[in-house]
This record gives C-alpha cells, sequence and structure tokens, in this order.
C-alpha cells in the first residue's frame, strides 16, 4: 500500500466475519487530513463492514485502530461522534415522521430553560441548509414529504452539524439531482481545505475522478490497493475491483425491424406534474427517459403503475386500452414496476428472501387458497438462478444481502409475473459495476425476448448505453426524443435545461 503521512486514521489487521462468513480480513488503511480518500469495490466487497467499524457501529474481531495518533476503539456511534468521526451511510438515518429540524438536531437539540429551542433548533437548520446550497428546504416540513433526493441533503445537512473531523459518506450522492451533487463538491472542497479527512464510498467512477486524491479498491473483504489519483485508468479500477478483466460494458444494441407498440400514451396528463404526455415503447425497445431529476419521471412511472388517481390521457397496452386504478390493475395489464428505493418501496426487509420473491405472484405458486411450498420453492430457486443473486439461505431476511443482490431481489420479484411492460426506476442507483453490468445484460435480454422497457436514469451514460432512443422531460412533458447519433451527452444535457432551441419536436 502507497505511505500515507501523516496518517489521521490508521487500521491495522482489521478482520470481520459474520456467521463464518469472511467480511474483511487483516485490512491494513489509512487515510491523513485535508483530503478524500475514495474506497472502491463491488457489494459485498467489504466497504460497508469497513466504514461500520470505523463509525462504532460494529466491533472487529481482530485488528486495533488509531485516531488523531491515539489508540481508539468505538463502542457505538455516539462514541465515534463524540470523536468527530461522522458517517453519512446510504441508507438514511431520518425519521419520517418528524421535521427537517428534529433530524437535524436529534442528537443534541438547543435547548433553552431545560426545554428544546424550537426557534434554535430552526435557525440551526437553516443555517446548516444554506451551507449545502439548499435554503430552498422548509425546516418545518415533515421528513416523510420530502423527494429522497432531498432527504439526501437533509441527511448530509444532520453529519455536518456534527463538526465532522473525518466525514465518511457512503453513496452519499446516489439519489441526488445533478444541481444538488454540484453542491455537495462545493461543500466537500471547503471541509478538505478546512483539514477534515473524507473517505467517499461511491460507485460513479467519474464522481471518484472528480473527487477523490487517493484511492483504496477492495475486493472478497480484502486490501487490494491503494494508489494517487491518475494513477490508475477506469478499466484498471474496475479489473482490480471485480478481479477479472470485463467485456464492453453495454451489450450491443441490435437492429430490429419495425414491429407494433406495446406500450402506447397519449396526452396523459396528471395535476401539475404530468403535461400531454405521448409516447410509445414497442416490443424488443429499451426507451430512456431522460431530464434533470424531478421533472415528472417518478409521477409517470407511478401513474401508469395505478397509483395515483385522476390521471387523464389514453393508456394502451398491446393495443387494448387500460386505466390502472391500482398496483394490481397495472400486474394484470402486465406493467411491472421496480421503484426508486429498494428498501422503502421494493421490499419488506425483515421478511425472507422467498416471501420478498413471492410476494408478486401469489396467484402463481397458490394452489386454492394456499401457497403450494413446491411451486414456491420451484419458482424461488429458478429467480435466484436467472438473475445470480447471492444468498445464504432463502429462509434469511432479504436486509442481510448486499445492496446490489437486494435490488436483484426487486427485480427478480417482478420478473416473476412475466411482464410484457417494465418500468425501470433507477435501478443501478448505489450498485457496483458488476452488478451493474449484469443489470445491463439483463435488460437487453428481455427486451431479445418481447418486453417493453421504460427506463429512467440519473446517469447519462447510462441512458445513452442501454437505450435505443431516450425520451427528454422536462417540467412535466417530453420536450425533445433522442436516437442514433443524436443520442449523445451534449444533447440529453442541453434538452434537459430546455436550451436547445434546434430541438427537433418531440413524436411518439
Amino acid at each position: 500500500m502507497a505511505a500515507i503521512s501523516p496518517a489521521f486514521l490508521a487500521l491495522s489487521g482489521i478482520s470481520k466475519r459474520y456467521a463464518g462468513v469472511r467480511a474483511l480480513e487483516g485490512v491494513d488503511f489509512a487515510c491523513e487530513r485535508g483530503k478524500i480518500h475514495a474506497v472502491l469495490g463491488e457489494n459485498g466487497a467489504g466497504k460497508s463492514t469497513l466504514i461500520k467499524i470505523i463509525s462504532g457501529v460494529v466491533q472487529p474481531d481482530a485488528g486495533h485502530m488509531r485516531l488523531a495518533g491515539k489508540d481508539v476503539s468505538f463502542a457505538t456511534p455516539s462514541a465515534a461522534n463524540a470523536a468527530g468521526v461522522v458517517c453519512i451511510f446510504q441508507e438514511l438515518s431520518l425519521m419520517p415522521d418528524l421535521s427537517v429540524a428534529d433530524n437535524i438536531s436529534i442528537a443534541s437539540p438547543p435547548r433553552r430553560f431545560g426545554l428544546i429551542d424550537a426557534k434554535a433548533q430552526r435557525r440551526r437548520a437553516e443555517q446548516l441548509l444554506a451551507e449545502i446550497g439548499c435554503e430552498d428546504i422548509n425546516p418545518l416540513m415533515r421528513v416523510r414529504d420530502l423527494p429522497l433526493s432531498r432527504r439526501q441533503v437533509v441527511e448530509i445537512a444532520k453529519a455536518l452539524g456534527k463538526k465532522p473531523q473525518l466525514l465518511i459518506l457512503d453513496e452519499a450522492t446516489s439519489a441526488l439531482t445533478s444541481a444538488d451533487v454540484e453542491k455537495v463538491y462545493a461543500v466537500l472542497a471547503k471541509l478538505k481545505s478546512e483539514g477534515v479527512a473524507i473517505l467517499y464510498i461511491s460507485h460513479r467512477m467519474h464522481e471518484v475522478e472528480a473527487l477523490a486524491d487517493r484511492a483504496s479498491v477492495f475486493r472478497n473483504g480484502r486490501h487490494i490497493e491503494t494508489f494517487y489519483k491518475g494513477v490508475r485508468s477506469t478499466a484498471d479500477i474496475v479489473q482490480l475491483m471485480i478481479g477479472r478483466d470485463i467485456a464492453a460494458q453495454y451489450p450491443p444494441k441490435p437492429a430490429r425491424a419495425p414491429s407494433r407498440p406495446v406500450l402506447e400514451l397519449e396526452n396523459l396528463c396528471w395535476e401539475k406534474r404530468l403535461d400531454r404526455i405521448s409516447l410509445s415503447v414497442h416490443a424488443g425497445e429499451i426507451v430512456g427517459l431522460g431530464g434533470l431529476d424531478g421533472q415528472g419521471q417518478k409521477s409517470l412511472f407511478l401513474g401508469l403503475f395505478g397509483v395515483l388517481r385522476g390521471v387523464t390521457g389514453r393508456i394502451a397496452v398491446e393495443g387494448r386500452e387500460v386505466r390502472p386504478g391500482s398496483p394490481g390493475d397495472a400486474k394484470s395489464a402486465g406493467i411491472a414496476l421496480v421503484p426508486e428505493d429498494r428498501k422503502t418501496e421494493g421490499l419488506m426487509l425483515p421478511m425472507s428472501i422467498t416471501d420478498n420473491l413471492a410476494i408478486a405472484s401469489l396467484d402463481a405458486i397458490s394452489t386454492g387458497p394456499f401457497i403450494d411450498p413446491a411451486k414456491e420453492g420451484a419458482a424461488v430457486r429458478r429467480a435466484i438462478a436467472r438473475l445470480q443473486i447471492k444468498v445464504g439461505a432463502v429462509d434469511d431476511p432479504v436486509s442481510a444481502l448486499s445492496g446490489g443482490n437486494q435490488q436483484k431481489v426487486v427485480l427478480a420479484k417482478w420478473l416473476m409475473t412475466e411482464p410484457r411492460i417494465i418500468l425501470l426506476n433507477d435501478p443501478t442507483r448505489g450498485i457496483d459495476v458488476g452488478t451493474k453490468q449484469e443489470l445491463y445484460r439483463l435488460m437487453r435480454e428481455l427486451a431479445d425476448q418481447g418486453a417493453a422497457i421504460l427506463f429512467y436514469s440519473t446517469d447519462y451514460e447510462e441512458l445513452i448505453g442501454c437505450c435505443d432512443r431516450v425520451a427528454i422531460m422536462y417540467d412535466g412533458r417530453i420536450v425533445r426524443e433522442l436516437e442514433g447519433d443524436a443520442l449523445n451527452e451534449t444533447n440529453i444535457i442541453a434538452s434537459s435545461l430546455n436550451i436547445d432551441e434546434a430541438a427537433e419536436p418531440a413524436h411518439a
């Protein structure tokens, strides 16, 4: 490992096992003040266990840790916070029924005469939100009423309020809009200039290239290599992460003969979120939804999946008009939705892997009113094999799986219903590069088998690499469709900002 001096944080010989499974093995690791140190690896490589040990969430089985030259061992996250170690986990720690201000000051609210000083708490929240350029968030709003991207911003503000000396970000930008990502970059630059040590975990390689001074790669619970910025190419890093050469990142797009649309939308409207959406998706086609976050993409998915009330316009599946009034209606029409937030919208975390996989297809695995164990077991085994989900036992809670494997469970659950139309809402958010490639391959296989796929992503490269064409949304409407040579990053960005005067009109 490259020498790092002086080390603010130094780990020596750290090991951790869970029920006999190696999470970390003999790890040596160090980072210094005033630097951003990226921690890279596939899901299950040991990154999450590493930061949980550093932040006092779990205790190592062996090894020791030094912070600012002193031996430390944190029994709790509170003890780590007191020493200046603050972590922003990918799974948000916010309490949805409390206000933004309550959440930001939850650990140490300002007090007056022994009682919580609500006005001071609000002022503190306003100040911290202003520090990250997000003054538009009302500190009195309940967290559950905020979109996921805004909740992530609140989580970051909460962490800054603890005055970190070592800040750990675990996929902290994965749910953010591009504008908010830029604001976080500015905050990190400020913290770095103030001498804060920053550990940055991300699967977005362009973020790592833009931010990190050095990076460490982990694989199968072991530290593989640490290197300085610019020493390793992206291809080198990916090979270190997965331990093998990779083929082209995106599968080839086959030429397709004209086919009948599987999904047709005409003048779809809903409140002020959807404005005369007209779009078609053909069998064997992957159509992307682009645009800045919050321009109606999620509302479109929810409207198609029967969640919203009052949607007007025409929805046709295989030429037959449908009007889903519930997710059950949508499923019956052959529509499946992989939602934005797998933790809260896609999975029942305390329940078993089997229960999560089987829940959407109970009618197919039941005999009369009862689930047939043999049918259920066979269907679950096929789903696990099809998506190569890495599980211990199928009766384990789904929360025990890595993020990438949890996402596979969400997708597999819906594939078990054999849908004709698959709605994918940012499905690769927060998962590793190897699992992303598996999902890209699976998407293309499903399209080759005749599925119609509507795919929203915040990653422009994904839209270009995966999609046959991309519809750009702005202010609830489709402002342009891009395909062929026109499907490039420049056009996506210009259309997303609705500033491309040369844009052709949208067409279905």
